[in-house]
């Protein structure tokens, strides 16, 4: 089973407001088994458009528990003050597994 990967964007401003969410949403990640892989406020846009000034990644053990904690209540209650600190953009994205070689 691939693992599931949480990628946001965010153009904070109120960040009084964004300290509070990640007080708030610190335990519903550990619940959850999110381990934070990236976050950074330069990303090195090489091609297009990149939304937001920073960039979070998240790392779970599959897409489903992504989802899970996503709309978990204990992370529920921590949403309405990213949402009010930030410009946000989110995703749940699957992790790559090769395909098996077919045989020629």
């Amino acid at each position: 089973m691939p693992k599931g990967y949480v990628i946001l964007t965010e153009t904070i401003h109120d960040p009084a407001g964004m300290a509070a969410y990640r007080r708030l949403s610190g335990a519903s990640l550990a619940e959850y088994g999110g381990r934070v892989l990236a976050v950074d406020d330069d990303v090195d846009v090489i091609e297009g458009s990149w939304p937001g000034r920073r960039t979070i990644v998240i790392e779970y053990e599959s897409v489903e528990k992504a989802q899970q904690w996503y709309r978990s209540a204990s992370y529920q209650a921590a949403l309405p003050l990213r949402q009010a600190a930030a410009d946000c953009n989110v995703i749940i994205a699957s992790g790559f597994t090769p395909r098996a070689a077919t045989p020629g």
